[in-house]
């Protein structure tokens, strides 16, 4: 059959009217009517066609290769590194951990996101290294105040990765600022309990450490699916608009410092003397105490011995005690006691003029 039916015989006849005449001829219809040309192609085709279905039939086909397209969307390939998380009308079904070709039904039945596990990822807080000059709001994140009120300037460096990608992309919300909101918070709370001077010295190793504790701790109770790898104190000074106070503070500390090395180098010169002299007064005490004690013992064995000679001879002891007692009494005197005996013989008699004297004048 011809597939151009009838128009075939007037192509060549009204190709020559065309040139011939510049029109067409004899009202049939022309070979550039591409009108005619698309239905006199669908005619043959549906002869083609068994049982005259040929424009359902394309319909089925084109449909079958939209399908077939469709469906071959679905292929997904996992880099080395990388989990394929997979969600079904927008639930999470399954995370795809081995890397090669992997399939999933098209959107929008299904969607996935890969995630990179492997990647060393890295967050600046405090600084902007893209730029010599820091924003504003780097700025206002680099100033903290300390345990003892002083403004420290701080730089910090967050090296984070992912260790949960379904955690990572459905437990939280705009990860990296929730990271970086995270690790503000922790700075602030560590450096708010710590002194100016071991921040901007040799406290920062330690200060760090501490502040990758408290940063995963708190991303695990959000069960982030974020591992902390490790903080970095870059940089930590006095802020210049209070460097001035600083170092009349640190000034007057160092003095203070000083005052307290004299007074303990005082100290440790007075207590030893004061020790000695406290230890001298008590061996004193207790010789007196035990002399005290030992002749109190010897005057009670002395008088008991002398009682009891007293009552074995009565007559004799008072006698002896009267004698011993006026020896004693008359030993100092100034006076000259004579007996009877001597009738007075070579003794000048003396009289006190000058003291009767002296008297009869008063």
């Amino acid at each position: 059959n011809n597939p151009w039916g009838e128009g075939h015989g007037n192509r060549n006849h009204g190709g020559r009217g065309g040139r011939g005449g510049g029109g067409h001829h004899g009202g049939g219809k022309g070979p550039d009517d591409f009108d005619q040309f698309i239905r006199n192609a669908q005619d043959s085709l549906k002869d083609a066609l068994p049982g005259n279905m040929g424009g359902g039939f394309a319909v089925i086909l084109l449909l079958l290769v939209i399908l077939v397209l469709w469906l071959a969307s679905g292929f997904h390939i996992i880099n080395p590194g990388e989990h394929g998380v997979i969600q079904r009308f927008g639930a999470w079904s399954r995370t795809q951990t081995t890397e090669g070709l992997g399939y999933h039904f098209p959107a929008p039945i299904e969607k996935i996101t890969k995630v990179n596990v492997n990647q060393q990822r890295s967050m600046q807080i405090g600084f902007n290294s893209s730029s010599n000059r820091r924003a504003v709001s780097s700025q206002d994140e680099s100033l903290m105040l300390t345990s003892d009120r002083n403004i420290v300037d701080l730089e910090m460096v967050l090296q984070w990765d992912v260790i949960s990608a379904e955690d990572y992309l459905f437990e939280i919300k705009a990860q990296e600022n929730t990271i970086k909101k995270v690790a503000e918070s922790a700075i602030r709370e560590v450096v708010g309990q710590t002194e100016m001077f071991p921040i901007i010295t040799t406290g920062r190793v330690a200060i760090a450490d501490k502040v990758k504790d408290i940063i995963q701790k708190n991303l695990d109770e959000y069960n982030s699916g974020v591992n902390i790898k490790q903080v970095l104190i870059q940089k930590a000074e006095v802020h210049p608009d209070v460097q001035r106070a600083f170092q009349d503070v640190q000034s007057a500390k160092q003095d203070a410092e000083n005052t307290e090395n004299v007074a303990r180098v005082y100290r440790e010169e007075i207590l030893p003397k004061a020790r000695g002299q406290a230890t001298k007064l008590l061996q004193d005490a207790e010789a007196y105490k035990q002399q005290k004690i030992a002749q109190a013992t010897g005057d009670a064995e002395r008088f008991k011995s002398m009682y009891e000679s007293y009552l074995k001879g009565k007559d004799v002891t008072k006698e002896r005690i009267y004698i011993e007692t006026m020896e004693n009494v008359l030993k100092n005197a100034q006076k000259i006691i004579m007996d009877g005996q001597g009738n007075g013989q070579g003794v000048v008699p003396y009289l006190p003029l000058d003291e009767l004297k002296a008297k009869s004048k008063n």
